[in-house]
């Protein structure tokens, strides 16, 4: 598949000279989610994953018009899983001069289609990892990607809230430091890891929560991140049972996570203290707010969040499309 003609349009792969008017054209067209040149050869060009052909683009008269970006594993996230039947679709868009043409279902439905070439009939927008750019669709914000999407056939499986709240004055709450206390009184340790703890941190990472938390952890810090981004926590018998950090994705300071207790551990308390002391390392490090993409609304986390000041500013579902081999 290199390129498919239509009318004076063409649709092919992307190209050497296509990234910096790749980039001016999102930026026109998706302005509440801007991105630069340096976070789009990381995430994209440079992601393991990447193949030219999956970066589908429309030119006309030399210009670019739009993209979608179809990728499938060629390098496993853990082990030697490739997840032979699924693909997903990070991102799409249409330069607004060239709307209502109906070249975003072109593109969309090239890239589809580019997928199942690669024998994938499991699509999902935009939840890939490592290297997603937004968890999912804001149809609040993109009300025509919506309609677009759902015509296509992609049915939402969940909703994830991003979060922020100011950190503005922000201290421990009196009751986060009354339970720090009789956890540490316990026999509880809270601390910056040192160097051997990290082989202890990454496992519990990846084995009682996600491979992706433990790549972020082990990229972040192996890119010169200072260890005190992150606190852990260790029970009376010495084992590592949960840990709380910033800045591990694209070295944005103020961006909160990834963040664990184990579930035997859950409801102790310790969770609400990790999480207001890695806020109070934040703000001591000059940050004046504290975010994160993903959790569920309802959730556990979701209401620890709330509780400790943060506010749902975007919902972002996560869509899938099946299809028949």
């Amino acid at each position: 598949m290199s390129s498919t003609p239509v009318g004076s349009r063409e649709i092919r792969g992307f190209r050497a000279g296509d990234g910096p008017p790749l980039v001016a054209a999102w930026c026109r067209s998706a302005p509440a989610d801007p991105i630069t040149p340096d976070r789009f050869r990381t995430l994209v060009l440079l992601d393991a994953n990447f193949d030219p052909e999956g970066l589908r683009v429309a030119v006309a008269g030399g210009r670019l018009l739009g993209a979608a970006y179809a990728v499938r594993r060629l390098t496993p996230l853990h082990g030697t899983d490739l997840e032979p039947e699924q693909g997903w679709i990070p991102f799409f868009f249409v330069d607004p001069a060239a709307r209502g043409q109906g070249l975003g279902r072109l593109l969309l439905t090239d890239a589809l289609n580019w997928l199942r070439a690669q024998g994938r009939t499991t699509v999902d927008f935009s939840s890939y990892t490592p290297h997603y750019i937004l968890p999912g669709l804001d149809a609040a914000t993109y009300p025509e990607a919506a309609k677009l999407l759902d015509s296509l056939g992609f049915r939402a499986l969940y909703e994830a809230a991003a979060m922020d709240r100011s950190l503005v004055g922000h201290r421990m709450p009196d009751a986060a430091a009354r339970r720090r206390d009789e956890l540490a009184s316990q026999g509880y340790r809270f601390g910056t890891p040192a160097d051997d703890d990290l082989v202890e941190l990454i496992a519990l990472a990846g084995d009682h929560f996600t491979q992706d938390w433990a790549r972020a952890i082990r990229e972040c810090l192996a890119g010169g991140a200072p260890a005190d981004r992150i606190i852990v926590v260790r029970e009376p018998g010495g084992r590592l049972v949960g840990w709380a950090m910033h800045g591990a994705y694209e070295s944005a300071v103020e961006r909160f996570g990834p963040f664990g207790v184990l579930e035997e551990m859950r409801g102790t308390g310790l969770g609400k203290v990790l999480l207001h002391l890695v806020l109070a390392r934040m703000r001591a490090r000059g940050a004046h707010g504290a975010w994160f993409l993903w959790t569920g609304e309802r959730s556990p986390a979701g209401r620890l969040y709330r509780a400790a000041g943060f506010e749902t500013t975007r919902v972002f579902r996560v869509l899938r499309r099946e299809s028949a081999r």
